[in-house]
């Protein structure tokens, strides 16, 4: 009795099957659809987190004028990033630390002209201004010559900033990276919530007229949470 051998024809392999393709795409399809709703809870959940922020910007838009015409305010305001330095005595402060009080955030280093020259008028702004609900945290980015910011801001007479600094300018590529920075001077407004208010690129007369009166009503601005029934 001949034996026969079976073999399965060739041109089977060749053909990929109809029900394959269909499920390739539906693992497709489905990654798509869970990448987009992680975005779309990532969004939400930073709008929520900003909500008070989002409200103040709206009282600050009629007053971004004059000396203080160049601060950017944010449309889609999101949490600051969390960025670390060292306080005077050397111990880490962390932005976040600031939580609960508006916050403008300054970097600055010696071998930049336009710093040094704002640096008095942040100095006064956070001698009139300065208190529990506000603060100004200029942080000193040098890294080289370390005793430089210190004799500099003694020279000039600063004597209500609290010294903060950076001295691997890490918070400067966090913020770069977070399209927040391009170069020195940069100041960004942190509201209560930790959320951004508005970005200033370049110097400003942060103890003017119109600087004050911005700060004013961004202090006393009433938040939602707040709001009497």
């Amino acid at each position: 009795m001949t034996k026969q051998t079976w073999k399965q024809d060739p041109s089977l392999n060749r053909i990929p099957s109809p029900f394959i393709s269909l499920a390739i795409l539906a693992a497709v399809l489905a990654f798509i659809y869970e990448m987009e709703a992680r975005h779309r809870n990532a969004a939400s959940t930073a709008s929520l987190a900003c909500a008070s922020t989002r409200a103040v910007i709206g009282h600050l838009q009629p007053l971004v004028h004059g000396e203080i015409a160049a601060l950017a305010l944010a449309s889609d305001p999101r949490p600051m990033p969390e960025l670390t330095f060292t306080g005077g005595d050397g111990k880490p402060v962390k932005l976040s630390d600031f939580r609960g009080r508006d916050v403008l955030l300054n970097l600055w280093a010696t071998w930049c002209v336009p710093c040094r020259q704002e640096m008095p008028a942040l100095d006064r702004l956070e001698a009139k201004r300065g208190g529990p609900d506000f603060q100004v945290v200029a942080v000193n980015i040098d890294t080289a010559r370390l005793d430089r910011p210190k004799t500099f801001l003694h020279e000039i007479g600063v004597s209500n900033l609290p010294f903060y600094a950076d001295n691997s300018a890490n918070i400067f590529e966090t913020l770069k990276q977070d399209g927040k920075v391009l170069g020195l001077p940069t100041t960004i407004l942190v509201g209560k919530d930790g959320c951004d208010i508005g970005t200033m690129a370049g110097p400003a007369r942060w103890d003017s007229a119109d600087a004050l009166a911005l700060f004013s009503v961004e202090q006393s601005a009433e938040l939602p949470s707040q709001t009497k029934g």
